[in-house]
């Protein structure tokens, strides 16, 4: 059997075409000078400019060049998930290919998995290049997502990140969710989770491939990280729960007005119709949302039970 790469760096890319000469030169020079085997993972994520013809030019210079090319642009999350799928390293890398991450924190983050133990170390842009219109949306964008997951991280969406081999081969990376891989990390079971303050490098080549609308998808998939984390193999926890919780509320009240209305008739007082109460209406459609909610809970229990994954589970080690 051959000895494992010392290290695999994963680079999504989309109409990068002028910046992977430099990027690949820079990699090389940091892993010889430091003497690790390597492989670099190109995933062209559908280019419209001549990004996957540079790919392979830099092959025939390079042996240790692998490329994936998609049909079309599916997005960074897709480009990493089929990365982490092909990678063969010891440690794998992240990085973006427009030279904002530096390859020379590639040595030290190697060392705090290797020697420190660390199942992920997640780079984090203390100084950023980049405009402000981007760093305090950013900056609130990672304070959320501190406080819903418990990870303490300063910049969850950093390209420059590196982990143990077995955490990107049991973790699955889809929508927008490379911006979570930390939480799903933790999901997984991988909770030695470390950060590094790394350089921030101004963009040499071309603009930026994101706008604005990425923080309105950010968020969405934060919820459904959140949940997915917490609720995702017993929904019924949660819908059920709160389900029940409006059940009983909304019958209370129900049975409340009703019985204040039997009162009144009784003891010859003034009774207002109950029909006439908002509060009774919002009492039966109260009961109305619990029986939705904990049949939806019930619903996603069974589908879960069913789920062809719902026991695949790491093992760590086996005798």
């Amino acid at each position: 059997m051959s000895k494992r790469l010392d290290i695999s760096v994963v680079v999504p890319l989309y109409n990068e075409e002028e910046s992977l000469g430099e990027l690949m030169a820079w990699i090389d020079r940091v892993a010889v000078e430091n003497k690790l085997s390597y492989e670099v993972i190109m995933i062209d994520d559908g280019s419209s400019d001549n990004s996957w013809e540079r790919v392979l030019e830099l092959k025939e210079q390079y042996p240790s060049l692998r490329g994936i090319r998609f049909s079309r642009n599916y997005g960074k999350s897709a480009a990493l998930y089929c990365g982490f799928e092909a990678a063969e390293g010891e440690v794998v890398f992240t990085m973006d290919a427009d030279l904002q991450d530096s390859p020379d924190e590639i040595p030290q983050m190697r060392r705090m998995i290797i020697e420190e133990g660390y199942d992920l170390v997640s780079g984090w842009k203390k100084k950023r290049h980049d405009p402000i219109g981007k760093r305090w949306p950013s900056k609130f964008f990672n304070w959320t997502a501190r406080v819903a997951s418990g990870i303490k991280l300063h910049d969850f969406n950093c390209g420059l990140k590196a982990y143990r081999r077995k955490v990107v081969k049991s973790i699955e990376v889809y929508g927008e969710m490379h911006r979570y891989i930390p939480i799903l990390a933790k999901k997984a079971g991988f909770k030695r989770i470390g950060e590094k303050v790394v350089q921030h490098q101004e963009r040499k080549y071309g603009v930026s491939k994101f706008g604005m609308e990425r923080m309105i998808k950010g968020y969405l998939d934060l919820i459904t990280v959140t949940f997915m984390s917490r609720f995702g193999r017993s929904p019924m926890y949660f819908f059920g729960g709160l389900g029940t919780i409006m059940f009983l509320l909304g019958g209370g009240t129900a049975i409340w007005v009703i019985a204040d209305k039997l009162y009144c008739q009784a003891n010859n007082l003034y009774v207002r119709a109950v029909t006439d109460q908002p509060l009774f209406f919002l009492a039966i459609l109260a009961v109305v949302l619990g029986v939705q909610l904990f049949l939806a809970g019930f619903l996603g229990e069974l589908i879960n039970r069913n789920s062809s994954d719902r026991n695949r589970y790491l093992i760590d080690e086996k005798f």
